[in-house]
């Protein structure tokens, strides 16, 4: 069996690795779970709704958790329950893909009251327990957190939020010396195959006047759920992908560092 340095964030054999997916019953979730799946990890799926998450269940034979992904107190029993390897925070609302003069507060602060908040959850939770050292958390964002999306309220800075909010993780961690590593996963197209990706496409296709097929063909090359998942399987097995915070995935050229050079 190939070693595991924990202790460095390397985990080259993901074989029996304990790992938590919020948001694995659908879209980059699942094909995540796909990708761990077959790479023989130990993995409970958490998501809100049962139905999903029983056909998940009896497809690979994954642990399943039904809940809130903003519920501190459950992130904290999970994390103390379960003691995972590697934590994927992927769950997450659908923001209301409306220009901004016709957006209410409610639907615009909508991620933040999701996504960003339990990002602040179970982030603050594994660092409070702590998780081992050597463990990894991989927080989702979105491309958009680097180019803005005009047509779908905060999403844009909220994603942007929870990308700053690692960054501020991986400090604690190293004040405190706990081994503990943040990175964020940066998808950098709209993937028409999740229910997020073809909502967000359907608003910006009608919007520029042209069919959802050629919006999403402007991306280039498509990024199926499944090929995600093979990248952040890379991301957690490569020793060169242990570093860094930040890493962007495209159809196209695959897994990069989005890290600023330091100064």
């Amino acid at each position: 069996m190939v070693p595991r340095r924990k202790g460095r964030f390397i985990v080259e054999n993901l074989k029996d690795q304990r790992i938590i997916v919020t948001g694995g019953s659908a879209g980059l979730g699942l094909g995540l779970v796909e990708a761990l799946v077959e790479r023989g990890a130990k993995i409970t799926v958490m998501a809100r709704t049962a139905g999903p998450l029983a056909e998940v269940k009896q497809r690979f034979g994954v642990s399943t958790v039904a809940g809130d992904i903003t519920d501190r107190a459950l992130a904290g029993s999970l994390l103390r329950e379960l003691r995972p390897d590697v934590v994927v925070l992927n769950a997450g609302a659908t923001p209301q893909m409306l220009p901004l003069h016709e957006q209410s507060w409610e639907a615009f602060s909508e991620i933040w009251n999701t996504d960003v908040k339990a990002g602040l959850h179970w982030m603050q939770e594994a660092l409070r327990l702590p998780l081992a050292r050597g463990s990894r958390v991989l927080v989702s964002s979105s491309g958009a957190a680097i180019g803005g999306s005009p047509l779908s309220g905060g999403y844009a800075g909220a994603k942007r939020m929870l990308w700053l909010m690692a960054n501020y993780a991986n400090g604690v961690s190293a004040q405190l010396d706990l081994g503990i590593r943040f990175q964020v996963l940066v998808p950098q197209q709209m993937i028409g195959d999740t229910h997020l990706g073809h909502t967000a496409a359907q608003a910006y296709a009608r919007h520029k006047g042209v069919t959802v097929e050629a919006f999403l063909a402007g991306f280039g090359k498509p990024l199926p759920p499944r090929q995600f998942g093979e990248q952040v399987v890379k991301l957690l097995t490569d020793p060169g992908a242990s570093a860094g915070t930040a890493y962007g995935f495209k159809g196209d050229t695959g897994m990069q560092c989005l890290d600023s050079p330091a100064p």
